[in-house]
């Protein structure tokens, strides 16, 4: 859940209405099993590996002091190929049958409430990127990337100068912080996370673009450090599937900043996690249709090209295991559950709220696999 700035108006009052004059930085940093569906059927998960879910930066080898992502881990696989041709490109091999890249799109919500499920997500991504690599035998050429669910992690803090909460606006200096290039754009790819609870380090992509490639050094590693966005959004509703559509269109400002992202000759593989629903009206533009033919725009028409998962809450289910947003929980999210169903069965969801996500995505490579061996890439 965002920072809502209406919340803080009662408390400001009593704050004084002065900030400092040194000019510096107002904050400083403090910081049972699920069920997995695809399409009509409802899978029980009974797996009992779950990781420690710590998610602590150093966990991924991309540690949080240095922006490295060290290169003496063995966890991930070992991947020796070419980088992927620019966006639109066919692949060499002609109109041949089965896939040989794979574009991931990551769209993570960046509220306050979610420190635990991005340390979850970056936990489960290593064995999650070894499966595809070793059931993916003839797609070796991946494309990675993650955006949040907001334009500028900083974008309310200039109302919040004057009045400084702890915990709030994590490395932003009045009167001197700007976005950079890209940073306040939805849906660009993220290269350097800011603010509380976030890896607050260039992840130094060796592609020097916005979204990171097979050729990493390690992958792993620098994933975590990407998909460590932080929890200091102030832009409440969050808004996921906006974030989303920006993220794979090719106009405009957005489209420059992800340049060479989305490749014609690839699948797309969508993975969105958030603790709140998409709600009608004042979160994305649009609705499930338009959002859902946005993607289908991106990929020339095939919709087979697709594979969408989500992690949401899911307590208005018969089995779910979320409690309340304002108990540690999750919100219900049945319009996002209506697009996701709308996949069919290109389509999974899980809880955000397991302990873990590796039964998910380990669930969510045999659909990749399949869709990856249905796929023909155009002339």
């Amino acid at each position: 859940m965002a920072y809502k700035l209406a919340y803080f108006v009662p408390l400001l009052l009593l704050l004084p209405a002065c900030a400092g004059d040194d000019g510096g930085s107002i904050y400083t940093a403090t910081t049972t099993a699920g069920t997995l569906t695809k399409g009509d059927s409802t899978l029980e998960d009974t797996g009992d590996n779950s990781g420690d879910g710590d998610g602590e930066p150093g966990d991924g080898d991309a540690d949080e002091g240095d922006g490295d992502a060290d290169t003496n881990t063995d966890t991930g696989p070992k991947l020796d190929v070419l980088n992927g041709e620019e966006m639109g490109s066919a692949d060499d091999g002609g109109n041949s049958a089965g896939c040989k890249k794979v574009d991931f799109l990551f769209v993570i919500d960046n509220s306050g409430s979610m420190l635990e499920e991005q340390d979850n997500l970056a936990s489960s991504f290593p064995s999650f990127i070894n499966s595809i690599s070793s059931t993916l035998d003839a797609a070796q050429d991946y494309h990675i990337m993650v955006t949040d669910t907001d334009e500028w992690v900083y974008a309310g803090c200039p109302f919040l100068c004057a009045f400084p909460l702890p915990g709030v606006c994590v490395g932003y200096e009045c009167g001197v912080t700007q976005p950079q290039q890209c940073e306040d754009i939805l849906g660009a790819g993220i290269t350097w996370p800011k603010g509380a609870n976030a890896s607050n380090v260039d992840c130094n992509f060796v592609n020097g673009k916005r979204f990171m490639t097979d050729a990493e050094p390690n992958l792993p590693g620098t994933f975590q450090c990407a998909a460590r966005v932080g929890t200091d959004s102030t832009d409440d509703p969050e808004r996921p599937m906006e974030a989303m559509v920006q993220a794979v269109s090719g106009a405009g400002a957005v489209g420059t900043c992800n340049y060479d992202f989305l490749r014609d000759d690839a699948i797309l593989v969508v993975t969105f996690i958030t603790d709140e629903d998409d709600d009608n009206g004042d979160g994305s533009a649009g609705n499930v249709d338009t959002w859902r033919q946005a993607l289908i725009d991106a990929k020339n028409g095939d919709e087979t090209a697709i594979v969408m998962l989500g992690l949401f809450g899911d307590g208005d289910l018969p089995n779910g295991i979320c409690g309340a947003l304002d108990n540690g929980g999750a919100e219900s999210s049945a319009r996002l559950r209506a697009f996701l169903d709308s996949w069919g069965d290109n389509g999974i969801f899980g809880s955000i709220c397991a302990p873990d996500y590796d039964d998910f995505f380990q669930s969510a490579v045999d659909i990749i696999d399949t869709t990856c061996d249905d796929f023909t890439p155009p002339e």
